[in-house]
């Protein structure tokens, strides 16, 4: 929308003998989302818009039409004519956004890397520390109204504590920010967020990551053992917001999205042997190597399934994606995700720890030698 506005496409046009305000032509919309690289083809442009006019983003200037037409017909953006709807979710999510882009861009923010039991996590802050700041930035009046901020704040997925084991409270407890808010999207991941079902409910991480809507006995994702039977894996896509509802935290509620990526059904028999704890994995002399891994995501993912907990390991990687590109194998061990040290993990955790990173993810895992 902003974009939009800055390129001139949004603005007061007139139409029988009536002024517009702030509306553009849907025709001159799907020629800028081409140019631009936002749709590769009209007819993904157009089914954009709709996805838009779904959510009640953007609508017909008289209410017209309920789908979007590739013509000479105004459109405009509902928060250019304040009918947008703002429910609570909504509002959580957007206060969080605001919170988010003010603490980034002042100097001596109070989102730092922190340590707590010899972990290093990323945009992390204490609580007492944060109601410090709402109050003398003016964003509460007191102590109470802080708390109750930051409470609704953790509810919705957008703060957590750093092990996810306690709700916000006025104290030296840590917590950091879930959501990479300045994490760049492009328009058409919307396409791709069709299911209705929230991603809790998949058995799987949510980054086994194929096509969607895959042509039978084509395009599925296979996860392939030489010594067990192959396993079909429908296909989930990497998300943005929706991904941290999968996590299986009590205080966790579903973001404020319209949308859900699809539910998994991964092959729920574990690749591993037999079970390994972490005093093995890091006793002298034990038979494993650590390696790292840099895997440089694409359009829809990493390609591969993590399961398990403390340690996790890898289930299932997809041999035409990026994981295995890098070097990533079945049965080797989470060690570490972007420098978070993660052996102590479930697999929700760091589900949600790599969606929220940067599209460019570096693994340390340990492999066992053979």
């Amino acid at each position: 929308r902003l974009r939009l506005h800055d390129g001139k496409l949004v603005k007061d046009r007139r139409y029988h003998l009536r002024t517009y305000p702030n509306c553009f032509v849907a025709k001159e919309l799907t020629d800028w989302l081409i140019d631009h690289k936002e749709a590769p083809d009209r007819e993904t442009g157009i089914r954009l818009m709709q996805k838009l006019m779904d959510h009640y983003i953007i609508h017909h200037v008289c209410d017209e039409h309920s789908d979007y037409k590739d013509a000479k017909l105004l459109y405009r953006f509902r928060k250019d004519d304040g009918t947008f709807p703002l429910s609570k979710d909504v509002k959580v999510f957007m206060r969080g956004q605001s919170l988010y882009e003010k603490l980034v861009s002042v100097e001596e923010s109070i989102l730092k890397v922190r340590e707590e039991n010899s972990v290093k996590y990323q945009r992390a802050f204490l609580g007492s520390e944060m109601i410090d700041w709402l109050i003398q930035e003016g964003e509460v009046e007191n102590r109470q109204e802080a708390v109750e901020l930051g409470r609704a704040l953790l509810e919705h997925g957008i703060i957590q504590h750093v092990s996810n084991r306690h709700h916000f409270f006025d104290s030296d407890i840590l917590y950091q920010f879930w959501i990479n808010f300045r994490r760049r999207r492009r328009l058409t991941e919307l396409l791709n967020e069709n299911s209705s079902r929230a991603l809790s409910e998949s058995p799987d991480s949510p980054f086994c990551l194929r096509k969607l809507n895959p042509d039978p006995g084509n395009t599925s994702f296979l996860s392939v053992q030489t010594n067990k039977e192959i396993k079909i894996v429908s296909a989930v896509r990497r998300s943005s917001i929706t991904s941290l509802s999968g996590n299986s935290n009590a205080y966790f509620s579903a973001p404020p999205t319209l949308v859900f990526p699809p539910v998994a059904e991964c092959n729920p028999k574990s690749v591993l042997k037999r079970p390994v704890t972490n005093e093995e994995l890091l006793s002298p002399g034990a038979p494993y190597v650590k390696k790292t891994l840099t895997i440089v995501g694409d359009a829809v993912g990493w390609g591969f399934v993590v399961r398990g907990g403390r340690p996790c390991h890898i289930q299932a990687v997809d041999p035409g994606g990026p994981a295995a590109a890098a070097g990533m194998k079945v049965c080797q061990f989470v060690f570490s995700v972007n420098g978070v040290y993660v052996l102590h993990l479930d697999y929700q955790t760091i589900s949600s720890l790599i969606m929220t990173g940067p599209r460019t993810l570096v693994m340390e895992v340990m492999e066992a030698i053979e």
